[in-house]
């Protein structure tokens, strides 16, 4: 069933990628049975962004592909810049889909005098002329009250936890590295009839943690450890070592953001992880993926959730 042909009060369905992560939105376009759109992405000598759409899309449901991560403030640019040339060429409906939506763990004023920059991003997302937006794994739920359009929030866990189901682990505990993830880790101890267990953490500066106490019984368990992101994989490592300690077996981890930036690698490389298990929101370069990654893909629930909000029915199917 192509999505092309279906026509709603948006107009066509089309969809367009920037450059932060094209292979995910081939492999949308794939599952839908779609064209990507055609699309000029270029600069000028001194570094400035230009974009030409190279279809006509007046009248046309637009779907822009473009996650905010490294490098994430030209990823950002380009998506302002394309919202704004979409919107001049008198799209019906243009939709950012952001797989990965950079400055989000900036949500709120933890320090006098820093800005909510999270907040900052969803007002230039609006101002540009976005409709709605569609993201996946939000570091922080609260991040969709800060626009003033809808919001269609989907999470990775279909197709973390279908996987991790696969492996058949026996004797399995989750665990959420930090108290902000309890509810993410509750959610796959539910569909995976598994144990919880939380670590006590203490932050002690940007991309710094520190590990204090593991709460719930983990001696002779096998650990899944349940996260949003892993970024320079310092809490993760910590958190490996931590349980280690208490006697805990087999130790695996997932998250949906591979950001892995900094001494991320080296120090996953040197960590006791039986399996890294992390999705393409974030496109992974060859040489940091390691002989225990595996790395598994949104596409088809992406592509899910664009036909629902194009043909505008629900996604709540969507959801584990």
């Amino acid at each position: 069933m192509k999505s092309a042909g279906y026509m709603r009060a948006n107009g066509e369905l089309r969809i367009f990628s920037g450059n932060a992560n094209p292979p995910l939105a081939e492999e949308i376009c794939n599952h839908l049975d779609i064209p990507l759109g055609a699309i000029n992405l270029t600069r000028f000598s001194d570094g400035e962004l230009y974009c030409q759409i190279l279809e006509n899309v007046r009248g046309k449901d637009v779907f822009i592909i473009q996650p905010t991560c490294s490098p994430v403030n030209n990823n950002l640019m380009e998506l302002l810049i394309m919202i704004d040339a979409f919107k001049r060429s008198s799209a019906a409906r243009i939709t950012a889909v952001i797989p990965y939506y950079g400055y989000a763990r900036q949500d709120r004023k933890d320090k006098p005098r820093v800005p909510i920059s999270s907040k900052l991003v969803a007002d230039l997302l609006t101002a540009a002329g976005t409709n709605r937006i569609l993201s996946m794994d939000l570091h922080a739920g609260q991040i969709q009250g800060f626009f003033n359009i809808p919001v269609d929030h989907l999470y990775a866990d279909p197709v973390l936890v279908e996987h991790i189901r696969k492996m058949d682990i026996p004797n399995l505990t989750v665990v959420s590295p930090d108290a902000g993830g309890v509810e993410r880790a509750r959610a796959f101890a539910k569909h995976l009839a598994a144990d919880l267990a939380v670590v006590d953490k203490r932050r002690t500066g940007p991309n710094k943690a520190e590990v204090l106490h593991v709460i719930g019984h983990v001696s002779g368990r096998n650990i899944i450890i349940c996260d949003d992101m892993i970024d320079t994989a310092g809490t993760l490592v910590n958190t490996v070592l931590a349980l280690k300690k208490k006697k805990a077996e087999r130790i695996f981890a997932s998250a949906t953001h591979g950001i892995l930036s900094g001494p991320a690698i080296d120090r996953l490389r040197s960590a006791p992880l039986e399996e890294i298990i992390v999705t393409n929101t974030i496109p992974l370069a060859p040489e940091k993926i390691l002989p225990n990654m595996k790395v598994l893909s949104v596409a088809p629930l992406l592509g899910t959730a664009i036909q629902s909000i194009h043909e505008e029915t629900s996604i709540s199917n969507l959801f584990v």
